[in-house]
């Protein structure tokens, strides 16, 4: 391993993977993969998470498509320096920032999205010149093959590998020297990543995940009420399963509402899933087995079974879970401690809405925050008193398909940001370069010191112009005891 990384970190000194050609011809062939191979994409998917082709593309294949036609066009402007302003006194001398690849970096993505997971930070890391190294999961092994064996024919393989494997490969990895190391997976291997990273203080961009809580209001009109039933279901249910980071985990709903929004939660699964969602062939399977008896042993404890008012039923065979509803598990339960990551939705009340921000605030800060409300005075409250990578109003998981928003999180979610220019930037080093003239110079930059280059300096520094005159004139002059002891 070591003697094949040593390789790629020659050829990147080479200076190949710098040129806009050598990149825009790696986005393409990307591109190419994506489009040429999707029948077998669709099947690997089906295969590891029982996807449906229109989940597959809507999640994966279609935003990857999107993403690399962003890149292409965006390219040549991030990869332009920038001019950076100076001030006025600053005279014959310029500055500006030259994007930089880092060098060898290190992608380990998730088995939720095996494509989508593994192939956003890679378009940010070709796009910015780097060489890297893909390890993708080992627990959604059709979709690690295809990379690892199809996708590369498409690619510069001296500046671009896949290494499959499980958690010794993953460590192996960890020890090598890289310029970033890029994960997506629990906060629990993220620790893990960290912790590696110090002994060669390789920066680290962590895209964990967390409880991501629903705020939803008490509409008057039935049809909004609808509209934010169908968006909670279809992001929650019909997201690989609710195997996803920023999938909804729980909803803050008030008592006197919370009837009714079961009522409809119900309708809305039972119209997107059927009556038996099993059959339907829609809804995503669990990844494997360890995770189901994970899932299932989240409905264990009595109280919160008998908190179930809506689904329940498992196949253990078929790694599927019916869609669920819990109404007011109890709040110490693992359910509502642990990240769920599944298609369990508990709905818990509160007297009035507006504690909802007290509740989100007790807990860890979570990678997005949905709210479903037309109350303009609880949005504010809710942008100015909450923190986390992000936060939507009246919908869900829309902000991931966003090329110019970066997706992110904070504290216990996550480490950096990406997407778009965002993974551009991610994998750049934004280089500060200045250039001074020899015609001029300011004498009082240089020893001895006196009274008159104090306030030349503290003039410079207040930006004030008029007082360098004065001060230069001898028409201002230094009041302070400068005697040193």
């Amino acid at each position: 391993m070591e003697s094949e990384l040593e390789s790629m970190r020659e050829y990147f000194k080479s200076g190949k993977t710098r040129s806009v050609s050598w990149r825009l011809s790696q986005l393409k062939g990307l591109l190419l993969f994506i489009k040429e191979k999707e029948a077998e994409i669709f099947e690997a998917l089906k295969k590891d998470l029982g996807k449906h082709p229109v989940e597959a593309f809507r999640d994966e294949v279609g935003t990857l498509i999107k993403s690399i036609n962003f890149a292409l066009k965006g390219l040549k402007n991030w990869m332009s320096s920038e001019k950076v302003k100076l001030p006025k006194i600053a005279v014959l001398s310029s500055a500006k920032l030259v994007p930089q690849p880092l060098g060898l970096v290190l992608i380990i993505s998730s088995w939720n999205f095996p494509l989508g997971l593994s192939l956003e930070p890679l378009i940010g890391a070709i796009a910015a010149g780097n060489t890297m190294v893909l390890k993708p999961s080992e627990m959604a092994p059709a979709c690690s093959s295809l990379l690892a064996n199809v996708m590369t024919t498409y690619l510069d393989t001296k500046a671009i590998k896949v290494i499959q494997g499980g958690p010794s490969i993953g460590e192996q990895l960890l020890q090598q020297k890289w310029d970033k190391i890029f994960f997506t997976g629990s906060a629990l291997v993220g620790r893990i990543v960290m912790s590696a990273a110090v002994k060669h203080l390789t920066p680290v961009v962590l895209e964990l995940g967390g409880k991501c809580p629903a705020v939803v209001d008490s509409f008057s009109s039935s049809w909004d009420k609808q509209v934010a039933v169908n968006r909670i279901a279809v992001s929650k249910f019909g997201n690989c399963a609710g195997q996803a980071c920023i999938a909804i985990d729980y909803i803050l709903v008030e008592k006197k509402f919370a009837s009714n929004l079961v009522e409809l939660m119900k309708a809305s699964i039972k119209n997107m899933f059927g009556d038996n969602p099993r059959e339907s062939n829609t809804i995503a399977r669990i990844i494997n087995k360890h995770h189901f008896l994970r899932l299932k042993n989240l409905l264990s404890d009595l109280a919160v079974q008998k908190s179930v008012v809506y689904g329940g039923s498992m196949d253990e065979e078929n790694l599927f879970i019916e869609p669920t509803i819990l109404l007011d598990p109890p709040l110490q339960s693992e359910i509502m401690t642990d990240e769920i990551f599944g298609p369990l939705l508990p709905i818990i009340t509160l007297d009035m809405v507006e504690d909802s921000i007290e509740f989100i605030n007790s807990k860890p800060k979570a990678l997005a925050i949905y709210a479903f409300t037309k109350n303009e005075q609880f949005k504010r409250r809710i942008e100015a008193e909450t923190s986390s990578g992000s936060l939507v109003f009246n919908d869900a998981v829309i902000q991931y398909a966003v090329d110019t928003l970066p997706f992110g999180g904070i504290g216990e979610s996550g480490i950096g940001r990406y997407h778009g220019k965002f993974s551009f930037d991610t994998f750049t080093h934004h280089k500060a370069v200045t250039t001074r003239s020899f015609l001029t110079d300011f004498w009082f930059r240089f020893p001895p010191w006196n009274g008159q280059k104090l306030m030349l300096f503290e003039t410079v520094y207040n930006f004030d112009y008029l007082g360098i005159l004065l001060v230069i004139l001898g028409l201002k002059r230094c009041k302070r005891n400068l005697d040193v002891i």
